[in-house]
């Protein structure tokens, strides 16, 4: 099926729109015509399979045209989002919604603003099939499942919710669209802050009605961020923790593994319910911790709780954030107190919470910064030939500046 079509004399924008479904799931499909044809079935009846989620009416088309086509497939077609390929002006947008266009694109986009239109497009015609059966999903890759990753910590205020946003960001540049990055600190989350999203949905909506029973539907209930990620966030209020049951965290990972390469779980500090659900789906953990003393021996006591209950998930990573010599221990202190070697050493930085409290991850930005270096170090150990290095090579002696 072609998830995606496009219609366009334009070479150079089907060039850039290309790009941008290149490493999502679903395929693309361009006509090179500067003219429209008279009705939707004279395009569709060449397509494969069932119809497409999006139509792309590129540059090049004469705009009346395309607002008339645009009419008739909002009547015959409500379930495929129209994408109008032109400069925004107040005409336009007016005409636009009355013709029943879902968006408007800029010609001049990038690949990656394009990729996150068409992304919220298609979220939109997933939410007009709702009457999909059941368990259905047309992404899904049966043969695969996804990762699911959780960022963990005993203790709070040591920059897990930083390092799972990167994570997240940084893995989208290996599989666009194919990261979503769940709070499950449901009561003081904070990534969508950390992100700067003002969702629509949180994480209360997700777990319960059709969302639940439907991944299609479930992806409607989340959110698109600019870094070519998806997000789900934290209840508005965290009283609404108490709906959200250890059950319901196993079923939504159980959904999104089969629609996602990543699902990076922000977790809550500690061990509890939904926690330990996340567990028995995680595929990874990374622990986090201070360069202090109650958050090393907090995360010798996490490992040691988690062996005993068989929870330790296949992969470790291990991330000592805020390093300083200054702090009086050393990188063989804390290795000898939690009895495993560090991975990842993220020095004491000054750009890292301030891009936090911004709302745009260090490796969104591209910023310089002495961090950078060990987040993409993480970032490649989740990277598909991170597993054919030599074991000397998976945990190589790390440094303390």
């Amino acid at each position: 099926m072609s998830r995606f079509v496009l219609i366009t004399p334009d070479a150079d924008f089907e060039q850039k729109a290309r790009l941008a479904t290149a490493g999502i799931h679903g395929s693309l499909q361009a006509f090179q015509a500067d003219y429209l044809p008279e009705g939707p079935q004279d395009f569709l009846r060449q397509l494969v399979g069932e119809p497409p989620e999006v139509l792309i009416l590129g540059p090049g088309l004469p705009v009346e045209d395309s607002l008339k086509l645009a009419s008739v497939m909002d009547l015959q077609y409500p379930e495929i989002s129209v994408v109008l390929v032109i400069p925004e002006t107040s005409d336009v947008v007016i005409k636009a919604m009355r013709s029943g266009v879902r968006d408007l694109l800029d010609p001049d986009s990038d690949p990656d603003a394009i990729r996150v239109m068409l992304e919220r497009a298609s979220l939109a015609a997933a939410g007009r099939r709702r009457g999909l059966a059941p368990g259905t999903s047309e992404h899904a890759d049966h043969g695969k499942s996804g990762r699911v990753v959780a960022v963990m910590s005993p203790k709070g205020g040591v920059g897990k919710t930083t390092i799972a946003t990167n994570l997240a960001v940084g893995l989208a540049k290996a599989a666009p669209m194919g990261v979503v990055i769940v709070d499950l600190d449901l009561q003081f989350g904070d990534v969508a802050s950390g992100l700067l999203l003002e969702p629509e949905h949180t994480i209360t909506d997700a777990v319960v009605g059709a969302a639940s029973q439907d991944s299609m539907v479930l992806k409607t209930y989340l959110t698109v961020h600019p870094a070519g990620i998806y997000a789900l966030c934290a209840p508005r209020n965290p009283v609404e923790m108490d709906r959200i049951t250890g059950e319901h965290v196993s079923r939504l990972l159980t959904q999104l593994k089969e629609e996602f390469h990543y699902i990076i779980v922000d977790t809550a500090p500690g061990l509890g319910e939904h926690v330990l659900a996340t567990l028995e789906h995680a595929s990874d953990a990374v622990w986090v911790c201070g360069m202090d003393i109650p958050s090393i021996r907090g995360l010798r006591t996490g490992f040691q709780i988690l062996d005993e209950l068989n929870l330790m998930p296949p992969q470790r990573h291990v991330v000592l954030n805020m390093a300083d010599r200054r702090t009086g221990l050393t990188l063989q202190d804390v290795e000898a107190t939690i009895n495993a070697p560090v991975d990842v050493v993220l020095p004491r930085s000054k750009s890292l919470p301030y891009s936090t409290n911004k709302g745009v991850p260090l490796l969104q930005d591209g910023s310089r910064d002495p961090a950078t270096k060990g987040l993409r170090k993480l970032v490649d150990r989740f990277k598909p030939d991170w597993e054919s290095r030599t074991h000397k090579q998976l945990h190589r002696r790390a440094v303390v500046q």
